[in-house]
Formats: structure tokens, sequence, C-alpha cells
């Protein structure tokens, strides 16, 4: 299991939300330049990044943060806001190396099918995306989790699986900001329900206890953001165990 630092973006600066609540935020005295080149200079070799403002439709961070990720080697796990075939396939070939759809595969029915017939002579492009799924208490939220989906949640998970889609990046809200330990009840029922499924964890780390928890089931990576901010996970720790990991990401 792969431990991936995450970099939350909101008006320009590193935030973190709490429980995804947009009002209930912490700034970091960062900014997203230094932030990223402090973990690329300590050997993270893999980031995820997620642009808030774009989940809600405005992209003004885009174009001042691909120029920043341009700059770096390391590779980029990307989302917030991504509404179409075309924004995938962008970010895919501007060298974005995994795309996160949300809310769009979840609202719009054909869109994951459209996807997938887009990137069927595309080599490993499927590969590249990941399936955001965004629950509170087994219910799939989006856009922004401010609204709910009636589909349920394994039910979702078929038809990824079903086109072709097997990376799934699942956030517990209840968990997420709180750091009050992993979901770790939601991802043994994901892991249980299909073989195929490549999970990757985020909500609720707060320290290396949790990720020695999470390591004894066959979670693929999992996403680290306000232990990090907060001092209880530091990066040294990361780079040491990602350096151990025997599983690819």
């Amino acid at each position: 299991m792969y431990i991936i630092p995450a970099i939350d973006i909101l008006d320009g600066k590193v935030v973190r939300l709490r429980e995804g609540d947009y009002n209930q935020k912490t700034e970091y005295d960062v900014s997203i330049a230094d932030m990223i080149e402090k973990y690329r200079s300590n050997g993270t070799d893999f980031i995820h990044i997620i642009d808030l403002n774009g989940a809600k439709g405005d992209f003004s961070n885009q174009k001042s943060l691909f120029e920043i990720i341009k700059k770096t080697e390391m590779k980029v796990q990307y989302g917030g806001g991504i509404r179409t075939i075309e924004q995938v396939t962008n970010l895919l070939d501007a060298g974005i190396h995994r795309v996160i759809v949300g809310t769009q595969a979840i609202t719009n029915p054909d869109f994951l099918q459209q996807l997938s017939e887009a990137f069927a002579k595309k080599d490993n492009y499927a590969n590249r995306i990941v399936i955001a799924i965004d629950v509170l208490d087994e219910v799939i939220k989006y856009s922004g989790w401010m609204e709910s989906s009636p589909i349920k949640l394994m039910d979702y998970v078929d038809k990824c699986l079903a086109l072709g889609f097997f990376r799934f990046l699942c956030t517990d809200i209840s968990k997420d900001g709180k750091l009050g330990g992993a979901a770790i009840d939601l991802y043994k029922k994901l892991l249980e329900h299909s073989p195929m499924i490549k999970l990757i964890a985020s909500g609720g780390v707060s320290s290396m206890e949790d990720i020695y928890e999470l390591a004894k089931f066959p979670i693929r990576s999992v996403v680290v953001g306000k232990a990090i901010y907060e001092d209880r996970i530091t990066i040294e720790e990361i780079k040491e165990w990602n350096l151990k990991a025997l599983t690819s990401i």
C-alpha cells in the first residue's frame, strides 16, 4: 500500500475541509508551489491534487496550477469539476497521470459508457481513470458533497467495473478532515464485494497507526492530507513507508 500526499486548493490557497464543508476550512500558510516542491524535494513521486473551486464549476485556479504541475516531475492524481470526455483526454494528454471523475459519472448515466468507448483504443487510458465514490452512511454524495444520489453504492461499483473502470477513490465523508481514523468497515465491504477493485482509501487518517491498520487489507494506496499538515505524519515517514511498499499504486 502506497501513501499519496494530498493538496486541496481553494481560491488559490492550500486548505483542508472538515466533512467536505466549504464553510469549515482550515487554511495553511504555504503556497501551492512550495508545498509541491516540499514533497518533491523529500522524495515524494506521487501527489493527489483536488481543485475545490473546480468541483463547484469555477476553474480560476486551473491555469496557474497547471503551470506549477508542469514544472514538477512527480506523478499527479487530479480531480475537481471534470465534466467532459474532452477534459479527461486533455488532462491525460497533458501528462496528468490519473484523472478523477465523480459528479458527472453519477449524474449522467451515459458518461461512463462514453468514456469507456472513447478510451477503448487508447492504451492504458482507462487504467488512469479514478472513479470517486464519496459516501456518507453508504449514500453516494456528489457536487462537492452537497447532493445525494439514489444509486445504491454497490450497484454503482458494479456498473463501473462492467465498463472497465477498476480504480476507485473512496472517501467516507463522516471521517474526512477529522483525524478520527479511517473507514475500515466501508473499505472491507468494497473489497469483499469484488476482487477486481483497486481501492484508494481517503479520509480520517490521523497517524501511522492508521496506515498500519489499512495495510492489513488489499488496499492499493491511501490519500493523506490533514495528518501531514498537522504534523501527525511526517514526509520522512511517508518516504520510508513508500520505499518499502510492495504493491503497485
